[in-house]
């Protein structure tokens, strides 16, 4: 069985939460607890060096790292449903809106981001809040720009009327931008997109619980 090292407040880990929900597979999960540092274990750095989550384990031992590896990963083993459409400028235009929020938005706002920030350079907590705001809302605009103005959206996901990477990139940064205080009112496109994911049991499931 798949053993996928996860952590609930943990975007990158979030998406590949919903590509195995989508691809409706089996596995164990292990928590890392990045708030108490469990990332930087001894045990935990001979599974993922880089002390990030997820890591994700397949059934002969070998280990997967980074989010987009493991979910292409699974849509390459697991084809049915797919998570890229098959068409190539088609599929650039999906891998694009992945890698805006991967490549973008994310990196800028980890949580070792952050942590530096505020014990390093000695920011407060407002400081790194703005530091937070400023760059998810810079992200999310052009998101929106880019989706709402583009043929291949025709109002239900990222992408026409299929779910893609695109969706499972941009569900958990509306959850990140909510949880620092950024006004998603501004982003209608990419709320309506979230509605349409959240009809689906499987999206639910992989929101994190932070009851």
């Amino acid at each position: 069985m798949l053993e996928f090292y996860d952590y609930f407040r943990s975007s990158a880990a979030f998406r590949v939460r919903l590509a195995l929900n989508y691809k409706d597979l089996q596995y164990k999960k292990t928590k890392i607890s990045l708030v108490d540092a469990e990332q930087y274990t001894a045990s935990y750095s001979k599974i993922n060096p880089s002390n990030l989550v997820p890591s994700l384990v397949i059934d002969d031992g070998t280990i997967i790292r980074q989010s987009l590896a493991i979910i292409q990963y699974l849509d390459e083993l697991h084809p049915t449903p797919p998570l890229l459409p098959q068409i190539p400028l088609d599929k650039a235009y999906v891998r694009a809106l992945a890698l805006d929020v991967a490549c973008d938005i994310h990196p800028l706002n980890n949580l070792r981001v952050l942590n530096y920030l505020k014990n390093e350079l000695n920011h407060d907590q407002d400081a790194v809040n703005q530091w937070y705001q400023h760059w998810i809302t810079l992200g999310l605009s052009s998101m929106e720009c880019s989706i709402k103005s583009n043929k291949f959206y025709t109002g239900d996901y990222c992408y026409r009327d299929q779910f893609t990477i695109a969706d499972i990139c941009l569900l958990p940064q509306l959850v990140n931008a909510r949880r620092f205080h950024v006004d998603v009112s501004d982003y209608p496109t990419l709320l309506s997109i979230e509605s349409k994911c959240q009809e689906h049991e499987f999206v639910l499931n992989a929101y994190p619980d932070i009851s």
